[in-house]
């Protein structure tokens, strides 16, 4: 498995999803429960953070301000992360997402491949896994499963 490749497909189904949405409806409720369209990016925005920290985490330990509150409470944390981008716009919020996009495609690289395929490495995701399999579930994924959702979304519009 080539995780950046997995990272990089992942990244192009958001751009090529939202490129196909209409842009007046970005902020219409109903994408995902409640949730806008706006609100899936700031949603994947900030899982996006959390990858962010996870990374740079094999590489330079650091502050991992988002990594903690992830792993202290996911179900809270979405919320909580969508909720703090409620009044900023579409652009903003997809702004940072593709920040931290690039942020990770830096870090990516540098992970040396034992890392990588270590059962493990993250302890809090489960013994079992490692960190492709965090990578492929939870990013590539969970950006599938959601654009899934825009583009169902985006039927309602045409």
């Amino acid at each position: 498995m080539n995780p950046n490749d997995i990272l990089k497909y992942g990244h192009l189904t958001v751009l090529g999803t939202l490129e196909n949405f209409p842009k007046e409806q970005w902020y219409t409720s109903g994408a995902c429960g409640y949730w806008s369209v706006k609100d899936l990016i700031a949603h994947l925005s900030s899982f996006e953070q959390v990858l962010v920290e996870t990374l740079n985490n094999f590489l330079d330990p650091g502050p991992t301000y988002y990594l903690e509150k992830f792993t202290r409470d996911r179900i809270g944390f979405n919320d909580t992360e969508v909720e703090l981008r409620k009044k900023l716009s579409m652009e903003s919020v997809l702004g940072e997402y593709k920040v931290a996009y690039h942020k990770v495609m830096a870090a990516a690289p540098r992970i040396p491949n034992e890392i990588w395929r270590k059962q493990g490495a993250l302890p809090w995701y489960g013994e079992e896994y490692d960190l492709e399999d965090f990578i492929v579930y939870t990013y590539y994924g969970h950006k599938r499963e959601h654009c899934g959702q825009i583009a169902v979304f985006s039927d309602q519009f045409k």
